[in-house]
């Protein structure tokens, strides 16, 4: 598992040093497929840290941490909080690092920090996720590998700039992605503008986010 902690660190690499190579042996420029390339990298960030955090807290439920923590003074509720807080910031710093080392794409410091941040709201969703519907760490693998293909849904809008791109909106991804291809294609491009992808994506998450968070809450105090 700590392993996936340098996924973000190779991603950044490959973003730099591989990527304008088979850019220039394939003979396209990485400028023309700078939003296809940055909303890959945003994307498998957060659900890489997201199954970080999934299966520690899949450890704790076999290592029956939760039952310990009902009979002390330590509330469940805060205890998740502080898990799915930490992976939001561990996801933000890798989130950041990797938009600002792949030098894809200009972007500024102001620019890469509200990607970051609408990015990374995706990780607890990923982790917890897995928490919701799987039982052992098995399922949760499944589960794990089964939600990436959710991935693909936000790269696919890329190729729709009016009314048919909301058919993948449903995907937690497609707003942070639809954001970054604003910041990149210009104004007046795309169906929606920044602010409306960015603002429906802050509430779309968060909603998803707390949704998730009671329905494993609930799960906990049943089990």
């Amino acid at each position: 598992m700590k392993f996936m902690l340098i996924y973000p660190i190779i991603l950044g690499f490959i973003a730099r040093f591989i990527v304008p190579k088979i850019a220039t042996s394939s003979g396209f420029t990485v400028q023309e497929a700078a939003d296809l390339i940055l909303g890959i990298l945003i994307l498998l960030v957060p659900h890489i840290f997201g199954a970080i955090i999934g299966f520690s807290i899949l450890d704790d439920r076999d290592d029956n941490i939760f039952t310990s923590i009902k009979v002390t003074p330590l509330n469940i509720i805060n205890f998740l909080l502080f898990k799915v807080l930490t992976v939001f910031i561990l996801s933000f710093v890798a989130c950041f690092f990797v938009i600002w080392f792949s030098n894809i794409w200009t972007l500024t410091y102001y620019e890469i920090i509200v990607l970051a941040m609408l990015a990374s709201l995706g990780a607890p969703i990923s982790g917890l996720l897995i928490n919701v519907v799987a039982k052992n760490k098995i399922e949760g693998f499944a589960i794990m590998k089964g939600t990436g293909i959710i991935l693909v849904f936000p790269i696919v809008s890329l190729f729709f700039r009016d009314v048919r791109e909301l058919f993948f909106s449903f995907a937690p991804g497609f707003w942070v992605v639809k954001a970054l291809s604003s910041m990149v294609t210009g104004k007046g491009l795309l169906f929606l503008t920044f602010s409306q992808y960015y603002l429906i994506g802050i509430i779309y998450l968060l909603i998803l986010n707390i949704l998730l968070f009671k329905l494993f809450i609930h799960k906990v105090k049943v089990d």
